[in-house]
């Protein structure tokens, strides 16, 4: 027995659907991380407004998911704490110890978020959590530009961003300085490279960083 026509086209519809569904989810892609590429940075204030300190972290590891056609995607990324650099030995000493970052109790740092605001498939900000010095608080990245290309060399696709915020170091309990006037106010600024994942889970940087 034949299915009516309304019947035939409903199924067809119907199937048409779940395969633009599953295309949409098949445009989904996992990015690792170019540790080679990505340096954490910030700027905090010294003395009250006399100067301003600026430092970076020079070990970065993570993934970012990414689904341009749905306007949808995901960050997970770990910093190393210790490998924090003011570019001078003696304030990296510092701040390693327990007055200020702790590395031996707090070793690492994270942030996990979700991307959002896709404007023409790219996101605008970052709706996350920031976990430092123990402590998990919300923390909005703003994204300034985003571009995906080609990898020259890799023959996979590259996607970089540059974001920021804003947060109290104090929230986190880094409260060094305080008593002496000191800003409590962090601006952090995020240079990322992430190379679409080719199975392995890692980028493996064959050439040397450009």
């Amino acid at each position: 027995m034949s299915l009516p026509h309304r019947t035939t086209t409903a199924l067809a519809s119907a199937l048409l659907c779940l395969t633009a569904a599953g295309t949409l989810h098949a445009a989904a892609a996992t990015y690792v991380i170019d540790p080679a590429h990505t340096y954490p940075s910030f700027e905090a204030d010294h003395m009250g407004g006399l100067s301003t300190w600026r430092g970076k972290f020079d070990r970065t590891s993570g993934k970012v998911t990414l689904d341009k056609a749905a306007g949808n995607g995901s960050v997970d990324i770990t910093v190393d704490v210790a490998s924090v650099d003011f570019g001078l030995d003696k304030l990296n000493d510092a701040a390693r110890g327990n007055e200020l970052f702790d590395v031996g109790k707090y070793p690492t740092a994270t942030y996990r978020g979700k991307l959002a605001g896709f404007v023409n498939g790219a996101p605008t900000k970052v709706d996350g959590s920031l976990t430092l010095h123990g402590v998990t608080r919300p923390l909005e990245l703003s994204v300034k530009s985003f571009k995906c290309m080609p990898h020259p060399m890799f023959k996979r696709e590259l996607c970089g961003a540059d974001a920021y915020a804003t947060f109290k170091r104090d929230d986190f309990g880094l409260d060094s300085g305080k008593s002496y006037g000191f800003s409590m106010e962090v601006v952090l600024r995020i240079q990322v490279e992430a190379l679409i994942d080719d199975g392995a889970g890692k980028v493996a940087l064959a050439a040397p960083a450009h």
